[in-house]
């Protein structure tokens, strides 16, 4: 007995393949540049919303003890209770804040109060790591 099949064979050709190839290559070179920039502008969100959660643990530290840190006690302040003067009267038992992150290029975040931007000042240096215009900071924010 012969069988004889009616299907033809199915499959991609060469050409079909060599077409999906070239359309994903101009793709790629379309879309890689604008996908790259991205990283650059996800870490300045991630700083913006560190310091707005920093700036809120600070407004509470403020309402437990009626002013905010100064800039010698620092950030830290939120984490443990400072131990230089002036001493918070109502340090809140367990902290404002687990741990003090850093930023998006693994710098401390800094702190100045009063701060020349305003009450008090939250910032990152950002990608330079040096004071410029390229700053990241609560005065920006609000």
């Amino acid at each position: 007995m012969h069988y004889q099949s009616n299907s033809r064979a199915t499959g991609f050709t060469l050409i079909e393949v060599m077409v999906v190839v070239v359309i994903l290559g101009i793709l790629a070179a379309v879309l890689v540049p604008k996908v790259m920039d991205r990283p650059d502008e996800a870490r300045k969100v991630k700083a913006s919303q560190d310091i707005r959660a920093l700036e809120a643990a600070l407004n509470l530290y403020k309402l437990d003890n009626y002013d905010y840190p100064t800039t010698d006690q620092g950030l830290e302040a939120l984490v443990s209770s400072p131990g230089i003067p002036p001493e918070p009267a109502n340090w809140k038992e367990g902290g404002y804040i687990d741990r003090l992150p850093t930023d998006p290029w693994q710098q401390p975040y800094q702190y100045l109060s009063p701060g020349a931007q305003g009450s008090i000042d939250i910032y990152s240096t950002g990608p330079d790591r040096q004071p410029s215009e390229d700053d990241i900071g609560n005065w920006k924010m609000n």
